[in-house]
């Protein structure tokens, strides 16, 4: 070996070994004590899991900080057990069958929580933040089925992230746009997930995560703000993937300006006999939330800060979040009888229910979907036609914005399984909204018998449990040996979807992006007992036909 090259040879390798003991002592163990950036935080161990509960992530916005967008959190002294969940959201039993383990509820409730098994920051695990829902009204990081520990078991720091609920989250005011540095107000709810984010990225490394590898998720309420997050400037370059679960914020889903959201706010206290901002700032919590009770899901506020333009425009400019996506809904997202309103299930009274909504393209849409007896409408086809207009088609235009104006890949998924029934130990109670359970209504013990057959699928929610799998954190139900399959099929896809931006791995049903170049030929998968991949042209057609309508309202 020539002499030079040999000494050179000599000093690369020595400054490769110089450069890993470098790495080797940068590093630290992850233990139950670990120092973020305001302080020292304290958690515990349990079946292998490292968790530390009840993290602050900002300032408790109570007080002068209601209304406000949530200010830096101020570092403490000594060590802070994060041993509890934090306080859960301000909100009203919007869902009865909720379940929550926070301490209570709170105006100070902007608190996440960290599942990791990393044992060295130099372990750099992926990260997945979950945003609950609950319509923008009720929900939290607490609740079971988001729990995550069995995730992290897989190789992915899991975290759950509270943000404020109702009226506290999503109030807007022309004292409160006029009082705000940025000149918008009503999106708090959504500013607070994007502090969350900040956190995360700020501290997550020492905790055993990689802050350049944070994938966002989120289902209903928390899908549809997943969507806004990608497309928000103060949260899109935050994160390397996305997930969404059954909603998005895109047509026909619109926007409010912040003039509409001011005066819709000065409405409000009006009509709710307060006289002013400051009356209302005087109202304590509880009071406030039952005099101004959430009346659906709140609206986007074009705030000029959060956002400054609606979620379609900065989807078909491709100024989104450039990340792999993966994107999907349920097979039974809503009811046709929700749509009826009490009226037999006719082809005739159907279209009359929808008509309001499709105007002159009533007929034709019907007949993409294929209702065009009575008996189609309460089979799977007027399923799927009112579970497209609840969340099913605004999930699926994202995922076609997204595969149009990106090189990223696109992952879309149907989740097909129902649950199974409530546990014989519930006694008569049948399946709530929120995965808990309720008492069956005196309507409902007679009229259960006489009631159309239900065709068989998944709810708004059910695939929760199963994707963050967290079914043995749900009592209620009579788990089988198949649902336990389906969890491990789809945390597995999860999983992978952190690591690497692709749901792909070894002994899994091969999942087939989609792509500008297969837009409308991509199969679809189809997550069930049997899970496969789906080519389905005829619900592409749908798709597109609804759009149509929808463009054609604007």
């Amino acid at each position: 070996m020539n002499k030079n090259f040999r000494t050179l040879a000599i000093l690369a390798i020595a400054g490769l070994a110089i450069m890993s003991a470098c790495t080797q002592k940068q590093a630290k163990e992850v233990n139950l004590q670990v120092e973020t950036k305001y302080g020292i935080l304290e958690g515990f161990e349990e079946n292998g899991v490292k968790k530390f509960l009840g993290v602050p992530f900002a300032q408790a916005p109570v007080g002068e900080l209601r209304w406000k967008a949530p200010q830096p959190l101020q570092p403490w002294e000594g060590v802070r057990e994060a041993k509890a969940f934090g306080n859960d959201p301000m909100q009203l039993d919007v869902f009865g069958d909720m379940q929550f383990r926070g301490a209570g509820r709170s105006e100070d409730c902007l608190y996440l929580n960290i599942w990791t098994t990393a044992t060295s920051t130099a372990d750099a695990l992926p990260v997945l933040i979950y945003f609950n829902g609950g319509g923008l009204m009720a929900g939290s990081g607490s609740e079971p089925r988001y729990d995550g520990s069995a995730i992290a078991k897989e190789g992915v720091i899991g975290v759950t992230a509270n943000y404020r609920e109702g009226v506290f989250g999503f109030f807007a005011h022309p004292d409160l746009t006029a009082a705000s540095d940025y000149k918008g107000s009503g999106n708090y709810g959504f500013l607070d997930q994007v502090a969350a984010i900040q956190w995360v990225k700020e501290n997550i490394a020492a905790f055993g995560g990689n802050p350049d590898r944070i994938t966002i998720v989120g289902e209903s309420a928390g899908s549809f703000s997943v969507s806004l997050l990608m497309c928000s400037p103060l949260s899109k370059n935050l994160i390397a993937g996305a997930m969404l679960s059954s909603g998005a914020e895109v047509m026909p889903n619109k926007p409010a300006t912040q003039a509409e959201a001011d005066s819709a706010g000065a409405a409000t206290l009006k009509n709710a006999g307060i006289a002013s901002l400051a009356d209302a700032m005087a109202i304590d919590a509880d009071s406030l939330q039952k005099i101004l009770p959430p009346r659906g899901m709140a609206r986007l506020v074009l705030d000029g800060y959060f956002m400054s333009e609606s979620a379609d425009a900065v989807f078909e400019k491709g100024e989104q979040a450039q990340v792999p996506l993966l994107a999907g809904w349920n097979s039974l997202e809503a009811h046709p009888m929700q749509a009826l309103q009490g009226q037999a299930p006719t082809v005739a009274n159907y279209k009359n229910a929808l008509k309001g909504q499709f105007g002159d393209m009533t007929d034709e849409i019907f007949t993409a979907y294929g209702i065009t007896t009575d008996e189609d409408v309460m089979s799977q086809k007027g399923f799927d036609l009112v579970s497209d207009l609840f969340t099913g088609f605004p999930t699926w235009k994202v995922c076609d914005y997204h595969a149009r104006t990106t090189t990223q890949p696109v992952y879309r998924y149907h989740y097909m399984h129902p649950r199974p029934q409530v546990s014989e130990k519930m006694g008569d109670m049948t399946g709530g909204l929120a995965g808990g359970v309720r008492e069956k209504t005196a309507e409902e013990k007679k009229a259960s018998a006489q009631q159309p057959a239900i065709a068989p699928g998944a709810v708004h929610s059910a695939d929760i449990e199963y994707a963050m799998g967290t079914l043995d954190t749900n009592e209620f139900y009579d788990w089988q040996k198949e649902d336990y399959a389906i969890s491990k099929l789809f945390l597995s896809y999860y999983a992978n979807f952190c690591k690497t931006g692709n749901p792909n791995g070894e002994g899994l049903p091969q999942w087939t992006a989609i792509t500008k170049d297969n837009l409308d030929s991509a199969p679809v998968m189809k997550i069930d007992v049997e899970s496969k991949e789906v080519a389905s042209p005829e619900r592409e057609n749908a798709y597109r036909t609804l759009e149509k309508c929808y463009r054609s309202q604007k």
